[in-house]
This record gives C-alpha cells, structure tokens and sequence, in this order.
C-alpha cells in the first residue's frame, strides 16, 4: 500500500495534469457559454504535465524544431531518466552491502551467503535494477574493493544517495572512477551481445527532475538526448531551481488567481530566465492559466492558412491576424483557438486520444496538405 505522504503527492499531481480546481471550473464554465463549438466538441480543460518543470522543459523543446524532433527529445530525457534511476539504485545497493559487510554481518553470518554462481546471480540482480548485466559486474568491483576493508579513499558515486564508497588508492582507483561515472561519458546502452531481456533501455522512466539534471554535464546531455543548445538552458534552469534562485512554488501560487493584470510582471520574470523567450514565456503561462494570450509559430501560420483562409499571414502579421479572428473571445483566446485546431487534428488523424503515441509524430503540415485533384481531361 502506497504512504500516505506518496498518495497524497501522487493526487496533486493528478489534480496539477487535469486543472481539478475551483477557479479552472469556473473558466471552463465561462468558456463554454462564449465559446459554444467547445461544449459540442466536448472540449474543457487543456493537458498538461504533473510538475512545472516539466512543463517548463517541454516549452523550451518547442522552439525552432520540427514536432518530431520534439517529441525524440522529450522522449529521450525520459530514457535518460531511467538510466539515472538504475545506477542510482545499483549505487544505494553497494553502499547498503558495504555497511552491512562493514559492520562484520558477512563473517557472522556465512550461511546466508548466496550459493547462486556468479553469473546467474548477475542477472538476477540486473533483471531487479533494470540494468545491463556488465554494469552490475563493474559495480560488483567497487564492492570487491570494499569488502577488503581498506577505505583510504572516499568518492561520492555519480548518481548514488549522497552517501560515500571507500575506495583504495593506486591503480584501482581509476578503475573504480569510471564506474561511479559511466553515464557521463556515454549512454548506458546494454551490449548488443546481451540479452535483450536483461535490458530495460528500451522503455521510458519519468520525466526527469531538476535534482537529476542539474549535475550532469552540458555535452553530455545535449549528445545524449539530441537537445543541442537546449541543454545548456535546461541545465541552467534545473540548478536554478536546486539553488533556490528560481521558486516554482512560488510561481504557481501567483498565479493561482490568473488576473490580466498579473500576466505582464509574471511574463518579465520568466523572460529573466535563460531561454525563455516570448514563445516560450506565453507557453508556460498558458500551463499556468493565462488563457488570453495565444503562443504563434509556424503551425499557427499554417492553421489559418488553411482554416481561415489567411493566406498572407506571415511570422510578423500573424500575431495581429490571430487578434482579430480570436479577439472575440476574450480572454479565452487561446482555448478558442486551440479547440479549433484540436477538432481539425481530429478531422484528419480521428480521436487523438486513442491514438498510439508512435504515430503523435505524424501529426505535422506535410500530413495535413489538401489533396489536389487534377483537372479531367475530355
């Protein structure tokens, strides 16, 4: 049974993704009687994800890319993520074994020692972390080293719980480094020669944290998840939130009351933050529940274009045009305009919620151009 404490974090978060609130309530309210189309379309709350943060990076990822790249990037940092959590739980259970063999439980107690061979033991133990059998056998160096009893040097292990391994000097001790840091100088890929079933590379863990992103190194991530210059201002904005400079708490509560008069101050103090531009500003004060102002880029281009007919809408008049065509809907400009282009999506690709998430990068320009019928000929 889950704590009470992990219950009640797992239900914020449920509320946070689904806006399960009273003021949210009475927008959607208000919105359906301006906008009648959205109750018809049965179109009410808008998505999104179960911290800031995460919405935060995700906005950041929607700037000068292709939605499929969008997409493999956050579909990477999820990856990423799972890799984090496997070494840190192989490092915590080191560290576990090291205090117990410490403390003179092994000598103690040698029939509890595991009568399993060594390589059957491997996987069993892989197939618990979710880690590549030759990970594992490194670390089970580390422990080697530690069961001697000689801790002349302390390292703190890259992704451990903060607690320290004893490592001896000389020779071992570089050995034992790329252990500790073997997901910094390449992704924890399994050997091909494995197999597959010891691997769980293949499946997605969480969105990673702050905590867990702000102590990598910035080539690192922009190789491992694809995010170029991007990961340079994820990182800067994963440390500022660690170091407190950035309260997201913070954020969220000054805008749980999303009054217009508001919007300007929260904008300029998210544009103090490296990367975020107006796009991306306008984006996540939408997550937060500013709906008067829409976010324009090459897809909203593209939809009044082929909506409304705007076909001299450009980069610099497309924030004028969407104005005029949505200004009537103050100040739900945004959800007007997105239950637009959801009900168009739906036209195209049919009910988006159950459409496998392989095909979410099909939904682009090139897959929505009408056809175009050739002229008969007599």
């Amino acid at each position: 049974m889950l704590e009470a404490t992990r219950l009640k974090d797992i239900l914020g978060q449920v509320r946070r993704m689904v806006r399960l609130s009273v003021e949210e309530n009475k927008r959607v309210k208000e919105f359906s009687e301006i906008y009648g189309e959205a109750k018809e379309r049965g179109f009410g709350r808008v998505f999104r994800s179960p911290t800031l943060f995460e919405d935060m990076v995700k906005c950041m990822l929607l700037c000068n890319c292709q939605w499929s790249r969008t997409l493999s990037m956050a579909e990477a940092l999820c990856e990423l993520q799972l890799e984090l959590n496997c070494l840190s739980s192989a490092a915590s259970f080191s560290v576990a074994d090291n205090r117990n063999q410490l403390k003179g439980v092994t000598a103690e107690s040698e029939h509890f020692t595991p009568r399993t061979p060594a390589g059957k033991e491997s996987r069993k133990r892989a197939r618990a972390y979710g880690c590549s059998r030759n990970v594992l056998e490194r670390l089970a160096e580390v422990e080697e080293i530690v069961d001697e009893g000689k801790p002349d040097v302390s390292v703190a292990p890259a992704f451990s719980d903060g607690n320290e391994v004893a490592f001896r000097k000389g020779d071992i001790f570089q050995a034992t480094t790329e252990v500790c840091e073997v997901s910094i100088s390449a992704p924890l890929n399994p050997d091909p020669s494995e197999d597959r079933e010891l691997s769980s590379f293949n499946q997605l863990g969480n969105f990673p944290s702050p905590k867990e992103l702000a102590g990598l190194d910035e080539s690192f991530l922009a190789k491992r998840c694809g995010l170029g210059y991007r990961a340079g201002r994820i990182i800067n904005l994963a440390k500022g939130i660690v170091e407190g400079r950035i309260q997201l708490k913070e954020l969220e509560e000054a805008c749980s009351n999303s009054s217009l008069s508001n919007y300007d101050k929260m904008a300029e103090q998210l544009r103090e933050i490296d990367g975020f531009g107006p796009f991306t500003c306008a984006n996540v004060l939408m997550c937060l529940g500013y709906y008067h102002v829409i976010p324009t880029d090459s897809e909203t281009i593209r939809h009044l274009k082929q909506v409304h007919a705007k076909t001299s809408t450009t980069s610099k008049t497309v924030q004028r045009d969407v104005e005029k065509i949505y200004g009537k809907y103050s100040p739900f400009q945004f959800l007007a305009y997105w239950s637009e282009v959801w009900h168009f999506y739906e036209g195209w690709f049919g009910k988006l919620s159950e459409m496998p998430h392989s095909q979410y990068k099909l939904i682009t320009a090139a897959n929505m151009r009408p056809k175009r019928m050739s002229n008969a000929r007599s």
